[in-house]
């Protein structure tokens, strides 16, 4: 590639793992020309046929498990299980897209007698996706597998952080798979690609998936292209613990929300709102557990916890915590940084005017506020631009649902936590969370193709002008 080489480091030790090409816009730009070549014999193929690559795909993944795992894990600084849960997740994304050849396609429109009037669905053309570090796999395969079984040719810049696990592995998978050569377009890159990719003539729509801040970039160049755009961006979530919630339970709700990954997922609760009856109890059990879990590199050792993706990320959390404890807010655990790691932190008294509250974090920190009323819990829930995720933990039923139906979010979940994910169902969020575009199940055919009206006529009509 013109762009030159990128070294892929290890989070958890700096070790060199590997080197791929590096895009840039002249990269990109080729790249997007071959995919617009391609795409219509793609598309023209037999729906048998493209059903059968996403099937073997599949398999390829089945066969080369542990192998792919490995590449996770020590390029992401996941533990294992997390990997594991991206592959099989992407299994889903096979199956899915292996089905959708051969939905239905178009409706039979009412029209006047001697016509017959059809809606049908056909592809953009050429999709470019750009997908972030976190689960990159998992994340590029969302959007590239439908975009795909629809026939649109694909271009995917995965973050330069991650761009083994992110693209190259999907490369080699869809290869084996008997992917036409062509359709399929990988280039990690960093910002001058990802810009060229929103900019480019040959790609007719973007799916991205990352901040915000880069998201409103992202909808600002592909809106000037008139590109369709579909952005799932960042996460200020909510987890409510209501006075009648299981404090076991809730325990354990609320570490997978906010520790899982090291708290970098879009969907991690960065808000826990829990009833001051119960808050003390909570922030204890939270503090005690946080000093138990082991802090390690996830592919050498078994942790809990892994490396951070960069120093940096490191330092933002770091600055978040300090900053918040220095405004009033209460260390109960952790606080700590070494490397890239950073210990599982608790802080209670968290302000509603400060950073920790509003910013999304990434990092592996429990921010407790307390609350008196089921109102006012839904003020605080509410109290941000973003609107993705919320989890709501109590006995009673219908007072979860009561609650749920007041959030401004996307994604809701009555006695469960706020990462959830399943790729049959419609995920995406609101406000700086996203434009309302969703990915999985029946919302995959909205975002990755478009309606064609066409309509038959046995001769045309005679018009009076």
């Amino acid at each position: 590639m013109e762009g030159g080489t990128l070294a892929v480091r290890e989070p958890a030790t700096g070790h060199e793992l590997a080197q791929v090409g590096l895009a840039n816009a002249a990269d990109v730009g080729r790249a997007a020309a071959a995919a617009r070549q391609a795409q219509p014999g793609w598309a023209a193929l037999p729906f048998q046929e493209r059903a059968a690559v996403f099937r073997r795909a599949a398999a390829v993944v089945e066969q080369r498990m542990e192998e792919f795992a490995d590449w996770i894990v020590r390029e992401t600084g996941a533990i294992r299980p997390k990997a594991m849960f991206e592959l099989t997740s992407i299994l889903t994304h096979f199956h899915e897209a292996a089905a959708m050849p051969s939905h239905p396609q178009g409706l039979v429109l009412p029209s006047a007698d001697g016509v017959v009037s059809l809606a049908r669905r056909v592809p953009h053309g050429v999709v470019g996706i750009i997908s972030p570090f976190n689960f990159p796999l998992l994340l590029s395969n969302r959007s590239v597998a439908p975009a795909l079984a629809v026939g649109n040719a694909v271009v995917l810049k995965p973050d330069p952080r991650t761009p083994v696990s992110g693209g190259v592995l999907l490369a080699l998978i869809y290869q084996e798979a008997g992917l036409p050569d062509g359709v399929l377009q990988v280039l990690p890159g960093d910002a001058e690609a990802g810009e060229a990719l929103c900019t480019d003539p040959n790609i007719t729509m973007v799916s991205f998936t990352g901040s915000t801040a880069v998201g409103r970039r992202v909808g600002e160049l592909a809106g000037r292209h008139l590109k369709k755009v579909a952005l799932e961006l960042g996460g200020k979530n909510s987890l409510i613990i209501l006075d009648d919630a299981d404090l076991d339970l809730a325990v354990s709700n609320g570490s997978w929300a906010s520790w899982l990954h090291q708290g970098q997922i879009c969907m991690s609760a960065g808000r826990h709102l829990v009833h001051r009856s119960i808050a003390d109890a909570y922030i204890s059990r939270m503090a005690e557990k946080a000093r138990l879990l082991p802090v390690g590199d996830p592919y050498t050792q078994q942790v809990a916890i892994g490396p951070l993706i960069t120093t940096r990320q490191v330092e933002r959390v770091k600055r978040l915590v300090d900053d918040s404890v220095a405004g009033g807010a209460r260390l109960e655990a952790g606080g700590k940084a070494e490397g890239n790691f950073y210990h599982p932190t608790v802080l209670s008294q968290v302000a509603p005017d400060s950073a920790i509250f509003r910013e999304e974090i990434f990092g592996p920190v429990v921010a407790v506020t307390v609350f008196d009323t089921d109102d006012e819990a839904v003020a605080l829930a509410n109290d941000t631009e973003y609107g993705l995720s919320a989890g709501i933990l109590t006995q009673s039923m219908s007072r979860g649902m009561a609650i749920g139906r007041r959030l401004n979010v996307g994604l809701v979940h009555i006695n469960d936590q706020t990462v959830n994910d399943d790729g049959h169902m419609p995920m995406g969020g609101r406000g700086a969370s996203g434009n309302g575009s969703r990915h999985g199940g029946p919302a995959n055919w909205d975002e990755f193709s478009q309606w064609q009206w066409t309509t038959y006529r046995d001769t045309p009509p005679q018009y009076p002008l």
